[in-house]
């Protein structure tokens, strides 16, 4: 039995063949495209479930023996989504004031390689100020991974990442994703999208909802 597409899936497939089949009309080598003939199914809209306060709690005590548990803070207590969080630098970190500037994205190309690319609008560039807990666990993700660059020694790839591998590679969004539904389950809770997690700050209205980090 085939696996059943997801609509955007279809759509995206139904995209190329049209694009090809035009060309071919061109060429002569048809008369008419049949793919216009076809209407692509509807894009349906993912339902939402962001965590309640007693999940997020459950889920950033499972996250705080994360070597990574900054990102997961990141997403529960400021919404960022995942490729913002995943192409922060240093440069974008004041800890002294307690603030966070968001100016790029990690994105996964066509050829599946990762690149850094800038925010699409300005009002997707954003100054956030930091609760004192997330403060706290970026100084601790810092000092984790200058201890992860002496140890990789000659092996480590040097950027200026916040969130990096234990060698200073870019954390591929994939390998978050199964992160992050590894800490789901060790936390005990259902299982949700990595998408939603920033949609769990305001339905819990504060990060103050959450423990601080200890």
């Amino acid at each position: 039995m085939g696996k059943t597409l997801a609509p955007a899936s279809v759509r995206r497939i139904h995209a190329v063949l049209r694009r090809a089949l035009t060309v071919a009309v061109r060429w002569g080598l048809i008369t008419t495209n049949p793919a216009l003939l076809v209407d692509p199914p509807p894009l349906t809209r993912a339902t939402v479930k962001p965590y309640t306060v007693a999940e997020a709690r459950s889920f950033l005590e499972a996250a705080s023996r994360d070597r990574l548990e900054a990102r997961w803070l990141i997403a529960l207590s400021l919404g960022l989504r995942q490729g913002e969080v995943l192409g922060l630098g240093w440069q974008h970190v004041d800890l002294e004031n307690s603030l966070l500037f968001v100016e790029r994205a990690l994105q996964r190309q066509p050829d599946g390689t990762l690149a850094l690319v800038r925010t699409k609008t300005d009002r997707s560039n954003r100054v956030i100020p930091m609760p004192p807990s997330l403060a706290a666990s970026l100084v601790r993700r810092r000092n984790v991974q200058h201890q992860e660059r002496e140890a990789a020694g000659d092996l480590w790839q040097e950027s200026d990442l916040v969130f990096t591998t234990s060698l200073g590679t870019p954390v591929h969004p994939r390998n978050d994703y199964r992160s992050f539904q590894s800490l789901t389950k060790r936390a005990g809770l259902r299982r949700i999208r990595v998408h939603d997690l920033r949609h769990t700050r305001p339905a819990c209205c504060s990060p103050r909802a959450y423990p601080p980090a200890s």
